[in-house]
Formats: C-alpha cells, structure tokens, sequence
C-alpha cells in the first residue's frame, strides 16, 4: 500500500473478528440502549428493527469488506476514499477521515458511559443509599477511559488476547443470561408480545417513534470498522479482514436476535420496567431476585468493558494512519509508534483525552448519551458510506482484492448507501418531546462542530499540502524502510 511497516503483524484471523465481533457487543449494545427501545416501538421495533437492521448492515458490512480486501490498511476507510475517487482525492479522503475520527471518539465515549452507568446501577443494587448523579458518571467513565488506555499502551499481543477473552466473555455470557431468563422465571408473556408497539416518545407519530427505536440496534451494530483498521496487523490481511467484518455482523445478528428475545419476554410490568433507571437491569431482577440480577450484571459490565477496550484499539489505529499522512494537528506526534511497545501509544492517549471531552456533557445533561451515541452512529456510518459510494461511482474500474461481491457488487453497494443516508437523517433528528435544553439532541451540533472546523482548516491551509494517502516509494523502497 505504500507505506514502511512499524506495525507488527501479530493478529490471526480470529483476533481480527474478535476485535469487531468485541466492538459490535450485543451485550454491551443491547443492555445500554433497551430502554430507549422500550419507548420508542416497544418490543415489536426492539424485535423487527433488529432483524431488519440487521440485513441492512450485512449490505454495509459485505460493500466494505469488499474494499477492505482491496486495501488492506490502517487508514481503512480514509485512505480507500482517497483512492476509490476519481477527482478531488484529498478532500473525500479528509472528509472520511474526520467523520470516521469522530465516530470512533463517540463510540469510545458512549460505551464508557453505558458500563459507567451499569456499574452505578450495580452500586445502588449492594448500597442502597449510593445516589447516581452526572458528576458521579463522569467520574468513573474517567477511570474507565484510563485503565482502557494503559490496556492499549502495552503489546499488541496482550491486546488481542484480551479480545480474544471478550469473544468467549460474549458468547458464554450471553448463553448464561438466556438460559437463566428462560428457565429460572414461572412466568412469560406470550408469543404475540412481539408485535406490541409502545410510543412514549412525546411524538404523535407512531411512524416516527418507531423509526427512532431503530437507533437500538444501529448502535450496537457499529465498529465493525475495527477490521479493518487492524488490517496492517493482521496476517493474509486481503482475506482474513473482509471474513473477519462478515462473521462479526453476522455472529452478532443471530446471537442479539435470541438475547433480545429473552429480554422482551421476560418482562413483567411493561409500565414501571420501562420507568426504571436502568430497564434491563430491573427486568433481571424481577425475572431471577436481586442476588442472580447482581451476577449477571457483573457479565454484562465485563463485557461493556471489553467493547469500550477494543473500540480505543480501533481508534487508537485510525488515528496512527490518519497523521501518518499528516491530517491532523501535530501529526509527527501521534502517528509516532513506542519501539519497546510497538504500539501508537501518543495516538492512544489522544483517543482516550478527546473522548473524555465528549463525554462533559453528561456532568450536567441526562440525555447526553444518546447524543454521544448518534455521534457515534452518524459519524462512523457516513465515514462507511463514502468509500462504498464512491466504489459505486467508480463501477467497472475498481479493481477488487481476493475477496470480492462479483456482479452483486453493485446492487449491494448500492443498497448500503441508501441504508447510509436514510439512518444518518434519522439519528441526527430529536429523539423526545418537548425539545428542551436537557432532551435536546446535541449530535448536529457536535457533528457539526467537527465538520466546520476541517471545513475551515481544509481551505485555510490542508487543501495545499494534503493530497490524500501519501506514498512512500516503490514496493522495494518502503521495503528497505521497514523498522521491523
């Protein structure tokens, strides 16, 4: 790809689907935003939007497997961009490049807050008296964010065993929790409890509401990215990452199916589980007493864990690739590798100080997390959807890697991209009503903060000496400059 070599090779095949299959974490997706869910289309949107998002995001997941294969590098999404489009290269592949930076940042930021919330909620379960506040939140998403960096500051090696761990945490957790909601209860709702629709969104529109319940799953669905991103440090890079992207959505969409059907009906009081800080937790407890629902949460906060983990990997590795080509500010800095780590450890500290200034809101705004996730879901999608849409527009002449669509290429592409735009409208509108200062949804505003600051950097001065992915030489030069 044109680039000297300063990362070590170290992820199989597995290690790469376990870093998507660990970012996806339909416990950590599904446990954070079930409770939105609840209200916005209830079980017959928690249940159907699932599958039906679920398809959807095979079309994107298999359009960027099909260009992952193709380029195989920790620039992913920018630096196909940059490569995929005819004119203008430096401006898609900046523009990518940021949209893919922020959505990265929200979904670190987000699951810190979702296993910051879950251990509050632990907390108040052995200490009654304990009393959850934004400042108590931010505070320990802060520890959170700290240990994860020291995590991704060491080895490579230790960071794909850890997700290695995360795939059985997931698939062994989730096997406990279902098996426990479906044989410890007396009491279940009935089949066609699927099809009950809830609206408690403060919107008359039903349509609409249910649209919005949507965003449960497309949360969970997001970092799939991650294999990508890891691809420089993946061995048979040009097979085993678009596999990797494939198995991890597809894995994902089976195993959240069934524990999404577990937690539906195994609901009680629709009503007060639904009104509860935290509605998964509540429909435990009701389900199997205080003491199982303590064991089992302590599951899913580790698996929260994991997610918030290898989503600062991926980020961490973007931003390696994104100042590797100089297109962020001090860029010498952050794409710097540690010669006794191997690893980007400036960039992963970069990751990890911009997602706690995403996370401030939440000192003072109770609705800061679904902001933080419609960041996430927004900016990453978009970051997804330029690449495929310009691998669209380039048709016949783009030249596919060992793992390739064939004649489906373009009709799958071509329902990705429409996925793409449809969500990200979506996602960026307000999720309650009345709009007030505390229900107001923060995403445009973040989204567009972001975006007016490379806008203005782009033309003032990175227009001028940013041309897209740069390149190092010929394949025999960058070989002689490989460190390792």
């Amino acid at each position: 790809m044109g680039y000297p070599r300063k990362l070590t090779r170290r992820f199989r095949g597995f290690d790469n689907f376990a870093i998507s299959f660990t970012i996806i974490n339909i416990i950590s997706g599904i446990f954070s935003a079930f409770g939105f869910g609840m209200g916005a289309g209830g079980p017959l949107i928690l249940v159907f939007g699932w599958i039906s998002v679920s398809i959807m995001v095979l079309f994107v997941g298999a359009a960027m497997g099909e260009i992952a294969s193709a380029y195989p590098t920790s620039g992913a999404l920018y630096f196909s961009a940059g490569k995929l489009a005819k004119h203008h290269r430096g401006a898609w592949s900046w523009y990518t490049g940021w949209l893919n930076f922020v959505g990265q940042i929200g979904g670190t930021a987000a699951t810190g807050y979702a296993a910051a919330t879950f251990i509050q909620a632990f907390i108040v379960m052995q200490w009654p008296s304990y009393t959850v506040t934004g400042q108590s939140t931010v505070i320990i998403i802060t520890v959170i964010l700290l240990l994860q960096a020291l995590a991704n500051t060491y080895t490579v090696q230790l960071v794909a065993t850890l997700n290695r761990i995360s795939v059985w945490w997931l698939l062994i957790g989730m096997t406990v929790i279902v098996l426990a909601l479906v044989l410890v209860p007396t009491h279940h709702q009935s089949a066609s409890f699927a099809t009950h629709f809830v609206n408690s969104t403060g919107f008359s529109s039903g349509v609409y509401a249910a649209m919005l319940g949507l965003l449960v799953t497309s949360w969970t669905f997001t970092g799939f990215d991650g294999s990508f991103h890891m691809s420089e440090e993946t061995v048979k890079a040009t097979v085993n990452t678009p596999k990797g992207i494939m198995r991890a959505i597809g894995g994902s969409a089976v195993a959240g199916l069934i524990l999404m059907l577990a937690l539906v009906y195994a609901i009680r009081d629709y009503t007060a589980t639904a009104s509860a800080s935290a509605p998964p937790v509540q429909i435990l407890i009701d389900a199997l007493g205080p003491g199982a629902a303590k064991l089992l949460l302590l599951i899913v906060i580790g698996a929260m864990l994991f997610c918030g983990l290898a989503n600062m990997t991926s980020n961490t590795r973007q931003i390696f690739a994104f100042a590797r080509d100089g297109a962020m500010p001090g860029s010498r800095l952050w794409h710097s590798v540690s010669p006794r780590t191997r690893t980007p450890v400036k960039a992963v500290w970069l990751a990890a100080v911009c997602s706690f200034v995403l996370i401030t809101p939440a000192w003072w705004s109770h609705t800061a997390f679904t902001a933080i996730v419609s960041v996430n879901v927004v900016g990453l999608y978009l970051a997804y959807g330029v690449p495929i849409f310009l691998r669209l527009r380039l048709g016949d002449e783009f030249q596919p890697g060992p793992w390739h669509l064939g004649r489906w290429g373009k009709p799958v592409a071509l329902t990705a991209v429409v996925w793409i735009v449809f969500s990200s409208v979506l996602f960026m509108l307000p999720h309650a009503s009345p709009i007030t200062p505390t229900t107001f949804n923060y995403a445009p505003i973040a989204l567009g903060v972001v975006l007016i600051i490379a806008t203005a950097w782009w033309f003032t001065t990175a227009r001028r000496r940013f041309q897209g992915p740069v390149s190092y030489g010929s394949p025999d030069e960058v070989a002689a400059m490989d460190l390792i």
